[in-house]
């Protein structure tokens, strides 16, 4: 199902800072995660529960800070880039918190996120990513990450390859555009 992902800021001549666009960037990842989310369903794939699908959500989204962060290097300044990864997953993780409570009931959300951002920034470290994107290593990892979370049944046991082979190059596409329309 294609979204529609608004990364144009409405007064384009003013300056926008790092934590402005850390911002907006949680705003469009987390709607990508959730389309991404409830594509997996839409494709036949099958969730048990809430927290089993908040948790393929968590997943998207600490995959699409990587890809934030590898698309800016280079692009800004290193205190720039830690003020908007810093800010981007600040809000990912208010997001989720929201989320989560209102699904899961109270509990650590946040801290689980954040836990699991910094578990997987150490995972995604050892692979490439090049001017073209991810490689097909990075993409490989998000997907048996999901496929973790969601089990090997038979009606989820070809999740890895949907989210190789067509979510996460679409996830990379969508979020690559708005970054360098943010950042424009």
């Amino acid at each position: 199902m294609a979204i529609r992902i608004k990364s144009h800021w409405h007064d384009e001549d003013s300056d926008r800072s790092p934590k402005e666009i850390g911002g907006a960037l949680a705003f469009i990842a987390w709607k990508i995660a959730l389309d991404k989310a409830i594509t997996l369903h839409g494709k036949n794939f099958v969730y048990a529960n809430d927290r089993q699908r908040l948790g393929v959500i968590a997943e998207y989204l600490a995959f699409e800070v990587q890809i934030v962060d590898r698309t800016i290097h280079g692009m800004l300044d290193n205190a720039a880039r830690v003020d908007l990864i810093t800010a981007l997953v600040m809000r990912l993780a208010e997001h989720f918190e929201d989320n989560a409570l209102e699904l899961l009931g109270p509990g650590e959300h946040a801290n689980q996120f954040i836990s699991l951002f910094n578990e997987r920034s150490g995972d995604y470290a050892e692979f490439n990513f090049t001017e073209e994107g991810p490689s097909y290593p990075f993409f490989r990892h998000l997907g048996f990450e999901i496929q973790q979370i969601m089990g090997a049944e038979q009606e989820n046991r070809w999740v890895i390859d949907q989210v190789m082979d067509v979510d996460g190059p679409e996830v990379y596409k969508q979020l690559a555009r708005a970054v360098r329309n943010l950042l424009d």
